[in-house]
């Protein structure tokens, strides 16, 4: 199954994609203004020529795993990304995916908004591989 994972910001939002096989993740770019319409109508194109399956949102939770404010703008976006595409749209717990990001130093070329994206999508994966659907 191919999964696009999005890190959601307000300005940027960084994007990952898995390989078709739902194993692999690389990031693949930014969107900027993506809770805009504008910057959602590229995310959405991109999500479809991407040909996913399946979309991942990150979900800024806190550090003791409670919806913040933060929180609260992202599950706004994902209601207006579920609204946009015809494939399941879900949140997943991506707190410390940018720590992880800026220490990647195999990445250090891509944006680091792209490189969490990566990052969640990895986590996503792996949980999702362990019969945790």
């Amino acid at each position: 199954m191919k999964i696009v994972a999005v890190d959601y910001g307000s300005a940027r939002t960084g994007v990952a994609v898995s390989d078709p096989t739902g194993t692999l993740a690389r990031p693949i770019g930014v969107i900027e203004g993506a809770g805009t319409e504008v910057g959602l109508e590229r995310l959405v194109e991109l999500i479809a020529s991407e040909g996913a399956e399946r979309v991942v949102v990150g979900m800024p939770l806190t550090l003791r795993g409670e919806i913040g404010e933060q929180a609260r703008e992202t599950e706004r976006f994902v209601d207006q990304l579920r609204e946009a595409v015809d494939v399941p749209v879900e949140g997943f717990d991506e707190r410390f995916t940018t720590d992880l990001a800026e220490q990647d130093p195999g990445s250090r070329n891509l944006p680091p908004d792209a490189r969490a994206a990566a990052h969640l999508l990895t986590s996503y994966l792996a949980w999702s591989s362990r019969g945790a659907e």
